[in-house]
């Protein structure tokens, strides 16, 4: 199996999506979408902000790596009775049956970071998006003291060393990474802008139970904990997460949980 499908097929990422929706919507309605506007979202889960695209009016179609989350986005459209909302299996390094500058705007939220080969992910969003169409990359920040590139840091920590010529999704979130990866898809320097944002992570709740979520449902951190215990270090690495998940917790109701997290929005004007 695809390594990068097997990592978000391991669990259900539907469960950490669920603390997401509000900062999707949010996030969404920062984009101008208007009725009938084209939209790709690549990486787009079970549809964080395919869904609330489509609400507005966009005829969206969303590509994942993880069959499982193509059929919860499926599901989700459905309930919401959304026939402008589409899911579909695919790969964000080469998005096979989709046609050259097809689309108005095409958005990544922590989605496409997780691609192997980032030029051809660079590569291929260029190549879909109409001449002076957008795109928009949400993209979490290497050592950024906020919740989830910490914790990303803590879990590599306890993870074996990843296999020769891995190419880490955090550099996503540089900007010298970004921008050479763009203008060698042919982007011009002067249409690539960034801007730091915050996306919430929301949940009914205390930390621990957060925490939990991410233990049982997050492919990365599923992973470090199974690597964890194999050297007896799962109650460390669960003791530093616990931590870092309380510290970083700004609900004033100790039954809720609401916590912040910087990341890199990425927007090109496509050439």
């Amino acid at each position: 199996m695809n390594p990068n499908r097997a990592l978000w097929e391991k669990g259900d990422f539907s469960r950490i999506a669920a603390s997401m929706r509000e900062s999707g919507e949010e996030f969404v309605h920062k984009l101008g979408i208007t009725k009938g506007l084209r939209v790709l979202d690549l990486g787009c889960g079970d549809g964080t902000t395919a869904i609330p695209m489509a609400k507005l009016g966009a005829d969206v179609l969303g590509v994942d790596i993880a069959r499982n989350l193509v059929a919860a986005g499926h599901q989700r459209a459905k309930e919401a009775g959304l026939t402008n909302c589409l899911f579909r299996e695919g790969d964000a390094s080469h998005l096979q049956g989709i046609e050259d500058r097809s689309f108005d705007l095409v958005v990544s939220i922590f989605g496409a970071m997780f691609a192997p080969r980032p030029f051809d992910v660079a590569k291929e969003m260029v190549r879909v998006i109409r001449k002076g169409g957008r795109i928009v990359m949400g993209n979490w920040i290497p050592n950024d003291p906020t919740l989830v590139a910490q914790i990303l840091k803590i879990s590599s920590a306890y993870s074996p060393p990843p296999p020769e010529g891995f190419v880490s999704p955090m550099t996503w979130g540089v900007e010298n990474h970004v921008l050479e990866r763009f203008t060698a898809a042919g982007a011009k320097r002067e249409n690539i802008s960034f801007l730091k944002d915050s996306f919430t992570f929301r949940w009914p709740g205390g930390p621990s139970e957060l925490l939990d979520a991410f233990r049982n449902f997050y492919g990365p951190t599923m992973n470090a904990f199974e690597a964890a215990g194999k050297t007896n270090r799962a109650n460390d690495l669960a003791k530093e997460l616990g931590e870092l998940f309380t510290l970083q917790n700004q609900s004033p109701n100790k039954f809720m949980t609401s916590i912040p997290a910087t990341f890199l929005r990425v927007t090109v004007i496509a050439p």
